[in-house]
């Protein structure tokens, strides 16, 4: 009864066990421990162990039971591995996260160790310049000592002051196209250049190499000619005002980079190594801060009083009592604003900040605060260069500002997320603008909104959907417009002007899906009921665009009007066609109470006294199914009625009438039976009698006035009673 090795290596095999996989599985197990151990033996040989295994099994009985143990095992295993696995990977989480926690505290560490720095080279030099100005001598020498290359007498400044210019004009003829850009000026002097690699800036490929000179006003950025060493072409000039440096993080094989801030753009370089890197980022931080404090040196001497000039002595005795008046007036010259406070020289870069870092809120609040301290003060031409510096910012500001609420951006979140850049721009003075952004960028938004529904199969629930999100987005942003422009009631036209503009956008939406497609027209009445419903909402803000929506939509309701109209009068004559004159034989006393229920649903309460016996009804089935076919199409046109559909209703419902009577009118006087002519008259004295006061009575309870047409239409049928035998038409 042993079974060969070849065929429990089989068995064995289909369970999934190799020698490998019944180690791992048997890993775990108080059954195994000794077959774990024989499988860990570095001499275990998975053929003999197969081997020894089939001589002591009795069959393969024995063996699909140690491959279901097998299996089991592995399963198990399986788990095991799985649960580690899931617990190792959440510890690789917290890992990465504590390890970004440190590298984010680590950033801003080295961030204050900065400013700490610039802060403490700031006093310092600032306390050297207070000593320097209140001891001239001691200034000369510690500037003697600290630079003995420093020239000390005005003859030597001359000539170093000359060499620095000839410096940088010898370099700059190096650079086409930067002589007009670049003009001359008496304090202009470079202060360090270098080759750097420029990359981009989101893909972290290399785009060119540039020249860069660093000048003590302003950065020059030039591109090398391909074909002329040492000769470069103008590509960029900046400011040192609007300027920022960042450090960038080596990321091999990234490194020795940083990038300048110049909003709105920025521009990563790359240095030729480390040294250099740090050369640049010192010298560019050193030169920005020498910058600042000479513009503040030179301020405070532009503050200081300045003795005005002696006018020359007159010879008119007249002039005595005009000198008395004006000094009781004192001239814009001698108010000298105060433009030395720390905030206002820091006021440019603080906007730059604020703008970088989005705070609005915190630019225009600066903006105010030197508007309301600029208010009572003479424009002088210090407060000219001050307005020139924050104007350009102003509009930095309003730039980012517009791009907030332009379509581009997501149009998530609803007209609230607008409020913060609309609420800026009008304490910046741009309520009309920022009243345009915003109507533009919540029209984007209903459009899209429109274009993202799904059309469905029924046309009645797309309307519904179609309703539910233009009037809700037209209920908010109107909520939103009022709370956001209380204070502007010139902005509400043009709010009027977007509403009717957005209501055709809707209309279009709505006439394409009702009636481009051939619905029927109680479909159609249903989805016009719909939208009307929705409009009145709009009446809890004071808006009501109901007569929009009627002017929008009177050309479609007419054209299914007159469709529908159309479709009627082809039916009835078709059936006047095969009109035989017979009373109508409803078989079943089921269908005669349901053809009651449906004409007192239309009116006509007296349709009993036209009942016999048996299931019999003492109408045509054409003037009955005229009947019910014209109080529908009554019932579903007052649904859609509005003051200009007045005159189309009313004449295609005496088009209707007119076929069923002239009809009649022509059977009855072409008629020679006795019997089928008083049957006749008997349906005709129904149609004049029941069915033209029910029309004309609902058609006056839904529009509210009565119609001289349906009455003289009624009134025609005197003729047909005094006369019957008469061979003139009565129409």
């Amino acid at each position: 009864g042993a079974v060969s090795p070849a065929a429990a290596g089989r068995i064995l095999g289909s369970g999934g066990g190799c020698a490998a996989a019944m180690a791992l599985s048997l890993g775990e197990g108080g059954g195994g421990s000794r077959l774990r151990r024989q499988l860990e033996s570095g001499g275990f040989a998975a053929g003999e162990y197969v081997k020894q295994l089939s001589q002591q099994s009795d069959g393969d009985r024995d063996l699909q039971e140690h491959r279901q143990r097998i299996q089991a095992l592995s399963e198990e295993t399986a788990q095991s591995l799985k649960r580690n696995v899931y617990q190792n990977y959440r510890q690789f989480i917290e890992t990465a996260r504590e390890i970004s926690y440190l590298e984010s505290e680590m950033y801003q560490l080295s961030h204050i160790l900065t400013e700490q720095k610039g802060i403490m080279e700031a006093v310092t030099q600032a306390l050297l310049l207070q000593a320097d100005r209140d001891d001239p001598a001691l200034g000369a020498r510690r500037a003697a000592a600290a630079d003995p290359f420093l020239p000390l007498s005005a003859k030597d400044a001359a000539a170093n002051e000359e060499g620095r210019q000839r410096t940088l004009t010898t370099l700059l003829e190096k650079v086409e196209g930067c002589r007009d850009l670049l003009p001359e000026s008496p304090g202009k002097y470079l202060v360090y250049n270098g080759d750097l690699v420029e990359y981009d800036a989101d893909h972290m490929a290399q785009i060119q190499r540039v020249h860069a000179f660093l000048m003590n006003d302003c950065l020059l950025v030039a591109t090398a000619l391909p074909n002329r060493r040492g000769a470069y072409r103008y590509d960029a000039l900046y400011p040192l005002d609007g300027l920022a440096v960042v450090n960038v993080k080596d990321n091999p094989p990234m490194k020795d980079m940083f990038k300048l801030l110049m909003f709105p753009e920025s521009r990563i370089f790359q240095a030729e190594n480390a040294k250099i890197k740090k050369e640049w980022l010192e010298v560019l931080e050193e030169t920005k801060r020498n910058r600042v404090l000479s513009e503040k040196r030179r301020l405070e001497q532009e503050a200081l009083p300045r003795p005005a000039p002696m006018p020359p002595e007159s010879t008119n005795p007249f002039d005595e009592d005009e000198d008395e008046e004006e000094e009781d007036e004192p001239s814009a010259e001698e108010v000298v604003v105060d433009l030395s406070l720390e905030w206002i020289q820091e006021l440019p870069e603080d906007l730059d900040v604020c703008i970088a870092q989005r705070d609005f809120e915190g630019a225009v609040d600066l903006l105010d605060k030197l508007n309301e301290y600029l208010a009572d003060k003479p424009v002088s031409q210090p407060v000219k260069e001050l307005r020139t510096k924050v104007d350009e910012r102003v509009r930095q500001l309003t730039d980012v500002l517009v791009f907030e609420l332009s379509p581009d951006r997501s149009l998530r979140g609803g007209p609230r997320a607008t409020r913060r850049a609309v609420s800026q721009l009008i304490r910046l003075g741009q309520s009309t603008k920022a009243c345009e952004l915003f109507l533009k960028n919540r029209a984007a938004a209903v459009q899209t909104a429109i274009r993202q529904l799904r059309i469905e199969g029924a046309t009645l629930l797309y309307i519904h959907k179609l309703c539910h999100v233009f009037f809700t987005s037209l209920l908010e942003t109107a909520r939103e417009f009022e709370t956001d422009f209380a204070g502007n009631n010139g902005c509400y036209s043009a709010f009027v002007v977007w509403a009717r503009s957005s209501m055709r956008m809707f209309v279009d939406a709505f006439s394409k899906q009702v009636f481009d497609s051939k619905e029927s027209l109680s479909t159609a009445a249903e989805c016009v009921k719909v939208a009307k419903e929705h409009c009145k909402q709009l009446s809890e803000i004071g808006l009501d665009l109901t007569f929009i929506i009627h002017a929008l939509l009177v050309k479609d309701i007419k054209g299914a009007l007159q469709s529908y109209k159309d479709i009627i009068i082809e039916a009835t004559k078709h059936r006047n066609s095969e009109e035989m004159w017979r009373k109508m034989n409803l078989m079943t006393p089921e269908a005669l109470g349901k053809l009651r229920e449906e004409m007192r649903s239309c009116g006509v309460g007296s349709f009993d006294q036209y009942t016999g016996d048996n299931c019999w009804v003492n109408l045509s089935y054409t003037v009955v199914a005229f009947t019910k076919q014209t109080m529908a199409f009554l019932e579903e046109a007052l649904k859609l009625y509005f003051p200009e559909l007045h005159m189309v209703l009313l004449e295609s419902l005496v088009e209707i009438i007119l076929v069923a009577v002239q009809h009649v009118d022509y059977s009855l006087r072409c008629e020679q039976d006795p019997e089928k002519k008083a049957f006749i008259r008997q349906n005709a004295s129904f149609l004049y009698e029941t069915v033209l006061p029910v029309v004309e009575k609902r058609f006056e309870e839904g529009v509210g006035k009565p119609a001289k047409q349906l009455q003289d239409l009624r009134n025609a049928s005197r003729l047909m009673r005094v006369n019957p035998e008469s061979t003139t038409s009565v129409v």
